[in-house]
């Protein structure tokens, strides 16, 4: 057990270097040969630090020595200096996630984090964009051959259902205009084919008509940036706010909106969860399951504005008696 110093350690202390963590990068070394994203092996890499930062005394050489007990001090350490619920869950994960991988290269024989559970935290339902709102950031009509960009790009998050990842990754060859269907590489390195809408179609064939102004004769990159390069998400965060800012939408306005827009609209006019899983590509039907609450929201805003039984002040009528 780790000494009574240790517990008391400021979250503001700085983590400790990768190469002083043990394990460490070995472990991003097998997330990296997995194909798992960038974010998330930034994410693990920071969290990880945190727990040795947390847990590294003199006497503390290796996770071996780590019991359910420190996990748990830890993870309440955090919360109590006010980490969210869902940074306390990503933390547990990438600490579960480490050590499923040194139980896997026979380095440890018992996890202390299997049958470690945190509080269930409320879930927040997503930002998105109501229907009327889609036409005045869509519907533009442009020359400027990065807007036309943009509206491509949008176009296919919001009639897609696309991640920002996921359009930044399109290559040329993902695109099929005549079937009208797109090949997206999601999360996971997994595949699905999504079919395209006419507005979407309509856009890439803009942007394909002027995209060999930016692209050199190898480049496979389908949204390209002015220097000539894939284009970047951090890139189209910048951009989808500017032409929100010019179509006067107020407040914050990021690419995920289009998303969470394409499946709650989807969802209200066919109520078939199944299909916008399979459009959203999420391996559980749970994850989808969240939109159902966004449906219920428009159903009970629609209610309340059209059914006279709705309407504050309006009695039922009382039943005649004979």
């Amino acid at each position: 057990m780790m000494q009574e110093q240790s517990r008391s350690r400021s979250e503001h202390t700085p983590p400790r270097n990768s190469e002083t963590v043990p394990r460490l990068n070995a472990f991003l070394d097998e997330l990296s040969a997995r194909n798992t994203s960038l974010h998330t092996q930034a994410a693990y890499r920071s969290d990880i630090c945190d727990a040795w930062n947390f847990f590294g005394t003199a006497n503390f050489t290796d996770w071996q020595n780590l019991s359910a007990t420190d996990l748990k001090l830890w993870l309440a350490k955090r919360h109590a200096q006010g980490l969210a619920p869902r940074s306390l869950s990503r933390r547990l994960a990438a600490v579960r996630a480490l050590f499923k991988y040194l139980r896997q290269q026979k380095l440890i024989v018992k996890d202390p984090s299997q049958g470690l559970r945190l509080p269930r935290a409320t879930r927040q339902l997503p930002a998105t964009l109501d229907a009327d709102t889609m036409p005045q950031l869509l519907d533009r009509s442009t020359e400027n051959p990065l807007e036309i960009r943009d509206l491509a790009m949008l176009e296919l998050m919001y009639g897609s259902g696309l991640r920002l990842a996921e359009v930044c990754g399109l290559n040329l060859q993902d695109m099929d205009l005549s079937t009208g269907e797109i090949r997206i590489l999601g999360k996971g390195q997994k595949t699905r084919i999504n079919p395209l809408g006419d507005a979407s179609i309509k856009a890439i064939r803009l942007w394909l008509a002027l995209r060999n102004r930016y692209a050199t004769p190898t480049e496979s990159a389908l949204f390209l940036s002015q220097r000539r390069s894939r284009i970047s998400p951090r890139n189209v965060q910048e951009r989808l706010n500017r032409l929100a800012r010019c179509n006067g939408l107020s407040g914050k306005v990021h690419p995920h909106m289009l998303r969470h827009a394409c499946a709650s609209h989807f969802l209200q006019n066919s109520s078939d969860l199944r299909a916008v899983q399979e459009l959203l590509g999420h391996e559980n039907l749970g994850t989808t399951q969240i939109y159902t609450h966004l449906d219920f929201q428009h159903l009970a805003k629609t209610y309340d504005a059209a059914h006279p039984r709705a309407r504050r002040g309006v009695n039922a009528s009382k039943p005649t008696t004979s």
